[in-house]
C-alpha cells in the first residue's frame, strides 16, 4: 500500500460503530474529486495523484508526513509548465531573441499569471487547506493557488503522459495568451507591444475602438491596434483595458 493510500485510509478510519460516517466521508471524497475532474476538463485514471495534487501542507500537520502534501508536484509541474510553454513560444515566435522569449514565459508562468489560471478554474474551491490557510488574503492565498495549479499538472503528467498535460497547459495558458485575458490586470502586452515598435522604429501603437456592443450594463468592446499607420490586432473585452490588452497581444503574434 502507497503513503498515500496508508495515509488516506488513516484520515477516514472510524470505529466499528461509526462506519456509516466512514462512508460518508468516503464519498464525500470521492464527490469532491469529481468535481475537480469536471473543473480541469481531465478525468484521472489514478484519482490518488489528483488528490495528493490538491493537498496544501497545512492540511495534513498533525500527521508529521510533509512528503504527502503537494510541494515535490510543485516542483514537477514548474519543470512541465515551463518546457510546454517554452516549446509554444519558440514555434510560434520564431522572430523573437532570446530574450523577448525569456521575458514572454515569465510573464505566462510568474505567480500572479499562475493565479489567474486556477481562478478560471476555480481551483479554491477544490483544494484541500487548513481554515487558517483558507481564510489567508492577498499572496498567501495567491501562493497557494499558483503552487497548486502546477501541482496539478504534475498529476496530469503523471496519470496521463506530456501530451495530457501540454493539452491542459495549452488549453489554459496558452488559451489565455491566445485572448489576451492572462494580462487583464496589468499592461504586459502593450508595453511589450510599445517596446518593439520603439525599438524597430514603428513609433507608438494607437489604440482605436471599432465598436460597441450589449446594453449598457454589459458592454462589449472590440478594439484595434494601429502600428505605423497598420492595422495589426483587433481584441474584445468587457472593458477597454481587456479589449486593449487582446489587441496588443494578437498584434505581437502577428509581428513575430
Amino acid at each position: 500500500m502507497s503513503r498515500l493510500a496508508r495515509f488516506l485510509t488513516q484520515l477516514f478510519r472510524k470505529p466499528a460503530d461509526t462506519s456509516d460516517e466512514g462512508r460518508r466521508a468516503a464519498d464525500e471524497t470521492t464527490d469532491h474529486l469529481r468535481q475537480a475532474e469536471r473543473h480541469l476538463g481531465y478525468s484521472f485514471g489514478n484519482t490518488d495523484l489528483l488528490h495528493q495534487a490538491l493537498l496544501h501542507r497545512s492540511f495534513h500537520q498533525q500527521a508529521q508526513d510533509t512528503s504527502l502534501s503537494n510541494e515535490r508536484m510543485e516542483f514537477l509541474g514548474d519543470a512541465v509548465l515551463n518546457l510546454v510553454v517554452a516549446e509554444y513560444l519558440y514555434a510560434h515566435f520564431p522572430g523573437a531573441h532570446e530574450g523577448e522569449l525569456t521575458k514572454i514565459r515569465s510573464r505566462l508562468v510568474n505567480k500572479r499569471a499562475l493565479t489567474a489560471y486556477a481562478d478560471s478554474i476555480d481551483l479554491a474551491r477544490s483544494v484541500r487547506m487548513s481554515h487558517s490557510a483558507a481564510q489567508s488574503v492577498g499572496k498567501g492565498i495567491q501562493t497557494i493557488l499558483a503552487d497548486t495549479f502546477e501541482a496539478v499538472i504534475a498529476a496530469i503528467y503523471l496519470d496521463g503522459g506530456y501530451a495530457a498535460a501540454r493539452a491542459f497547459i495549452e488549453r489554459q495558458v496558452i488559451g489565455a495568451l491566445r485572448s489576451g485575458s492572462v494580462a487583464t490586470n496589468d499592461d504586459n502586452y502593450k508595453s511589450m507591444l510599445l517596446e518593439y515598435a520603439q525599438a524597430k522604429g514603428l513609433g507608438t501603437p494607437r489604440y482605436t475602438i471599432s465598436r460597441e456592443e450589449g446594453p449598457d450594463h454589459d458592454r462589449t468592446f472590440v478594439v484595434d491596434v494601429i502600428v505605423n499607420n497598420e492595422r495589426l490586432g483587433t481584441g474584445v473585452g468587457k472593458n477597454k483595458k481587456e479589449a486593449e490588452q487582446a489587441a496588443a497581444s494578437e498584434a505581437l503574434r502577428s509581428l513575430a
